[in-house]
């Protein structure tokens, strides 16, 4: 497996973005889901009691910085939706420093903060982001998982929407069983999971170019850790974000 998709890293660094992240993948520009793509639900009008805007914390994992890639895109759709806002967190690196370097894993951005468990509760709906291990989210993401018994035991995170993205580094390694293994750390606490199943409409069924992604959620192939996040990837990812937004609206106004 390649570069964020598995244990064995590539000599090269990705390269550095267009934005405020030089070891990420590059954002391109804001781009719409593809023509006549099935509309994500419309969103409701009523006001929020004072003004106070609904949050949505994206909380991800990455080593070489593909998973933040899509995180950063993740939110420009959450803040697109009216009274909703993207809020990025990374989880806790369980790696010493000595062992990164050698992995040739790029500096952390530090103006992302890292999560407490605790705080997980204060989101009104959360997008976990990580690469695939073998087909299933890396150690660094479920360590976090790990520490959040003490909100399981009180049933903090129980009601709260939450879905997944990830990435891996071939083809066949995980963009669905990455996601659908994660669902048990959901079950547990209650939490529901919100898939963005086809409402990307013809986006999803592209054979034209390589895209990750899948009903589970968006997702990108790293391959050795040099690939860029396509055009098609990223439109996912942003359309995930804002029908996350949608529903986590729609839900604190019911």
């Amino acid at each position: 497996m390649g570069k964020g998709g598995g244990c064995v890293p590539s000599k090269k660094k990705p390269p550095p973005v267009a934005d405020d992240a030089p070891p990420e993948p590059s954002e391109a520009a804001p781009i719409s889901a593809p023509e006549n793509a099935h509309a994500p639900p419309q969103e409701a009008t009523t006001p929020f009691s004072g003004g106070a805007k609904l949050k949505i914390f994206i909380v991800f994992y990455s080593m070489y910085g593909h998973v933040e890639g899509l995180a950063r895109r993740l939110k420009r759709g959450v803040d697109g939706v009216e009274g909703v806002e993207g809020v990025l967190y990374r989880v806790p690196e369980t790696l010493p420093i000595e062992v990164l370097n050698q992995m040739r894993a790029p500096p952390k951005d530090q103006t992302i903060p890292e999560i407490t468990a605790a705080e997980l509760a204060a989101a009104d709906g959360v997008l976990f982001g990580f690469p695939t291990r073998y087909g299933s989210m890396a150690a660094q993401m479920k360590a976090f998982f790990d520490s959040t018994g003490h909100l399981w035991k009180e049933q903090k995170l129980a009601g709260k929407p939450a879905g997944f993205f990830v990435s891996t580094g071939t083809q066949g390694g995980g963009q669905e069983t990455t996601a659908w293994t994660a669902i048990t750390q959901l079950a547990h606490h209650g939490m529901l999971f919100v898939p963005v199943g086809y409402t990307f409409g013809p986006g999803m069924f592209k054979m034209d170019s390589i895209r990750g992604g899948s009903p589970y959620g968006a997702g990108v192939f790293a391959g050795d850790g040099t690939r860029e996040p396509s055009e098609t990837e990223l439109a996912l990812a942003e359309h995930q974000g804002k029908y996350m937004a949608i529903v986590v609206k729609r839900l604190a106004q019911s």
